[in-house]
């Protein structure tokens, strides 16, 4: 099957982006002249530019709309208000999780739902065969282009081609109708790195004329940004991926993200086993650790203690920010308390690590 291209790919060329095939789509793991490190500090401490045009969107429309995401996800939906985002778990009747989402609030008969790029299909098959009735879902991943600009410095950049006031986008909320270098965009304020940031929504015909007009205004404070440091940002911020850090076969409560899981608002897929879960204790936990002994950590490395098996690394590098080595890794919760010494599997040998608490970047974001 050939590779898919975002809009943006001409850009990614331009700019002389490392492409690999991710997932089925031709992106950029970097940049020449800049490479993964020098992009993170970048995002860190200026601001970087990223296509993630690839997520998927469906539209919900309908009556009972918000009957319909409330009983998909796990997050309080009826909570909402108008132009506000919310992050859930969606998962299966066992507990297992179908995806992990952004729900962005127009109406309560109108929710666009951004999903992720492995997952538009089987996502979008789901949401079909839970429908309610009177209710629509449509696919439009194709009638969007996404940018992120993440950064302390993101939002002064992106003023400068904009007369709305971007301030007045607080931290998980939109604006549907923001123009940008003369562009119709919708713009939130939500972000995958742990810094400050926009997701920017356009037609993909405009895409590059956006591209192009946040790099210009940024000049040297702003740079295009990979997948590299896309990965490397989000794992330093603690946030999941998909896969990784919850999959069908991982709850959101061992993944650590029980407070997105509202048992108290209403009936939806999966409540039943997660109750269960909570009620009986969780047998496996998601754990922060760093090394003590020399190695990096990668993700499925297995986790033991005295020799027997109690887990796998889920994500885990070299931290930029830190410069040290550290990870995430789902192991039986008899072994998940800080200061407990684990072992993690490198190449066949044990190498010495430790369960702690606070590891990971403390975010940068805008407080609500």
């Amino acid at each position: 099957m050939p590779l898919q291209s975002t809009p943006l790919y001409p850009m990614h060329l331009k700019y002389k982006g490392k492409i690999i095939d991710f997932g089925g789509w031709e992106l950029p793991v970097q940049y020449e002249g800049m490479g993964i490190i020098k992009e993170h500090h970048m995002v860190r401490e200026n601001a970087g530019l990223f296509d993630v045009s690839h997520m998927g969107e469906v539209i919900i429309t309908g009556e009972r709309a918000e009957d319909f995401v409330q009983k998909l996800v796990c997050n309080d939906v009826h909570g909402m208000k108008d132009y506000q985002v919310l992050y859930s778990p969606m998962c299966y009747p066992h507990g297992g999780v179908v995806d992990d989402l952004l729900i962005y609030r127009y109406s309560p008969t109108k929710y666009l739902l951004v999903v992720n790029a492995a997952n538009v299909d089987k996502d979008f098959a789901w949401m079909r065969e839970n429908l309610l009735p009177g209710v629509e879902a449509e696919n439009v991943s194709s009638q969007y282009a996404q940018l992120a600009l993440q950064g302390p410095l993101a939002e002064e950049i992106l003023q400068n081609l904009t007369d709305t006031e971007l301030s007045q986008i607080k931290f998980f909320q939109f604006n549907p109708a923001v123009k940008l270098a003369g562009v119709e965009c919708i713009v939130s304020r939500t972000g995958y790195t742990g810094e400050d940031g926009f997701e920017i929504y356009v037609e993909p015909d405009q895409a590059e004329t956006v591209w192009e007009a946040i790099l210009e205004a940024g000049g040297e404070r702003v740079s295009p940004i990979g997948l590299g440091a896309r990965d490397s940002l989000r794992f330093e911020a603690k946030l999941p991926l998909y896969g990784q850090e919850i999959d069908q076969d991982i709850s959101p409560l061992e993944a650590g993200l029980g407070y997105f899981v509202k048992f108290d608002n209403g009936d939806f897929i999966g409540r039943e086993a997660l109750l269960k879960q909570k009620q009986a204790g969780l047998k496996r936990k998601l754990v922060e650790f760093e090394m003590v002994g020399k190695g990096i950590p990668r993700s499925h490395f297995e986790v033991q203690k005295d020799g027997v098996v109690i887990g796998h690394v889920t994500s885990g590098l070299h931290a930029p920010t830190f410069k040290k080595p550290i990870g995430l890794a789902l192991v039986d919760s008899k072994y998940s308390s800080p200061g407990t010494e684990i072992d993690i599997i490198i190449r066949g040998k044990a190498v010495k690590a430790v369960v702690g608490q606070g590891i990971f970047y403390r975010k940068r974001t805008k407080s609500k």
